[in-house]
């Protein structure tokens, strides 16, 4: 991907952007644990490698309140600007990560679904339909919602949150 032009708006967002970015990571699953959540240990591993510390880790079912209420607690933190939940974005019936939390956002960011189904129908074909990823703003924070594969979880972290993790995050706190 093609950095802005030098005097594009784009590139003076980025030259003010946080270059590092304290990020929390939550699983939804009602069925991995801390031993086996591979996808939520990945975004982790991710976020590491791109210079962005993980202040927190963990796993909340697939139930809105358990969802919900990780999202609220995570952003009365001072110490957390982004946070990526990893899971429960397709079409079952267990899937409602995105119908809980898009409602809870102060403004949604279309750009970032509509690239990373583009994205991930470049790699699996039109199976990308059935993904329902998702990206907002909240209390001057991002939040992030992946699919919770392994193969998902790469190509939206390396292709779009960690390249633009520090513009997104400095954007955010200007809603605020």
């Amino acid at each position: 991907m093609s950095d802005p032009q030098p005097d594009s708006p784009g590139h003076h967002h980025r030259q003010h952007a946080p270059e590092i970015v304290p990020t929390a990571v939550v699983t939804v699953s009602d069925t991995r644990t801390s031993a086996d959540d591979t996808g939520g240990a990945l975004v982790a591993e991710l976020l590491e490698s791109g210079g962005h510390p993980v202040v927190s880790r963990g796993i909340v079912r697939d139930e809105p309140e358990a969802i919900a209420g990780a999202l609220r607690e995570l952003v009365e933190r001072d110490d957390v600007r982004a946070v990526v939940f990893t899971g429960g974005t397709g079409i079952a019936p267990r899937d409602v990560t995105p119908d809980t939390l898009e409602p809870l956002l102060e403004r949604v960011v279309p750009g970032f679904g509509e690239l990373f189904r583009m994205l991930s129908y470049e790699e699996i074909g039109s199976a990308a339909l059935l993904s329902r990823a998702l990206a907002g703003l909240l209390a001057g924070k991002v939040i992030f919602v992946l699919p919770g594969s392994r193969g998902a979880v790469r190509l939206g972290m390396q292709q779009l949150v960690v390249p633009e993790l520090g513009h997104l995050a400095g954007e955010a706190v200007k809603t605020r």
